[in-house]
């Protein structure tokens, strides 16, 4: 992957806001009466997001909404009988919003309407056509997820990193033929900066960085979690943690990994790596690669 510049020229800015027009119009965004139904997009929006029940907390983060404006659209949506809200029965702190009977059939509505735009959008295309644009849709929701994540540094032994670290140690002891357990983790004490990824709030990817010595660092338990996949996200982690280790003073960067996990090798050998003798005490460990980093 290509490093991320440290601006963003005019003509991607124009091109990004010129699809966003044409998209939000042709789709009725603007429309008060979202697909022809007496409600706007964002009350629409919601009742999707509901479905099945969601709270209130999830469904802020989910959507990026603000507490009052949130609190008002599920007020004007009770008032029409189509949602009702409760407290979670394990936890009064959280309010649980869900569909009524007559929510259940106004969704369905929607999504019937949603399906039979969707459908005339695509009749005036060949079936090659529909191909590309189903690919392209699929590579725009891709990038534009990756750019919304986040990835922050911290403690190592903070609930995120923990929830993280765990994961990863449940999926390596099901890959690698030996097992693996959460005693193999690198110690917190010797994680000098611990990043986690973060979509919508959700952590869903981590890497740390080791302190080697003045000049090397190393990258250990670099992970994405399964719904973050095929994004781009594990190299961008790479790439940050190397990003981080240079200005920290390192001149290099060293990891390892385990034979059974070829897409990580393939991921280091296209990043720069080149494969070094054996190094370090990890029991895991079949291939070491090593990468000089920029002054």
């Amino acid at each position: 992957m290509e490093p991320v510049p440290a601006s963003v020229s005019a003509a991607h800015v124009t091109a990004l806001r010129r699809f966003n027009r044409y998209f939000t119009r042709r789709i009725g965004v603007l429309d008060d009466h979202y697909l022809g139904q007496d409600r706007p997009l964002g009350e629409a929006r919601l009742l999707y997001e509901i479905g099945s029940g969601a709270s209130l907390r999830e469904l802020r983060t989910r959507l990026g909404l603000d507490a009052g404006y949130l609190s008002r659209m599920v007020r004007a949506l009770e008032g029409q009988g189509l949602v009702r809200v409760t407290v979670h029965p394990a936890d009064s702190r959280l309010r649980l919003a869900e569909l009524t009977p007559a929510g259940r059939d106004e969704l369905a509505e929607q999504n019937r309407r949603a399906d039979g735009l969707a459908e005339g959008l695509l009749r005036g295309l060949t079936e090659a056509q529909r191909g590309r644009l189903a690919e392209a849709v699929a590579v725009t929701e891709r990038l534009l997820r990756l750019a919304a994540v986040t990835a922050r540094p911290v403690g190592p032994a903070s609930p995120d990193a923990r929830a993280c670290l765990a994961a990863y140690a449940a999926e390596l002891d099901g890959r690698f033929p030996e097992g693996y357990a959460v005693s193999d983790l690198v110690p917190p004490e010797r994680i000098a900066v611990f990043l986690v990824a973060y979509e919508e709030e959700r952590a869903v990817g981590c890497g740390a960085l080791c302190a080697s010595g003045a000049d090397t660092a190393e990258v250990r338990h670099l992970w994405v979690h399964p719904r973050a996949r095929g994004l781009g996200l594990g190299r961008r982690l790479l790439t940050e943690l190397e990003h981080t280790a240079a200005a920290r003073g390192h001149r290099t960067v060293r990891l390892d990994t385990h034979v059974a996990l070829k897409e990580a090798a393939a991921l280091y050998r296209t990043s720069g790596y080149t494969e070094i003798p054996p190094y370090g005490d990890n029991p895991h460990a079949g291939h070491w690669f090593e990468k000089p980093l920029p002054d």
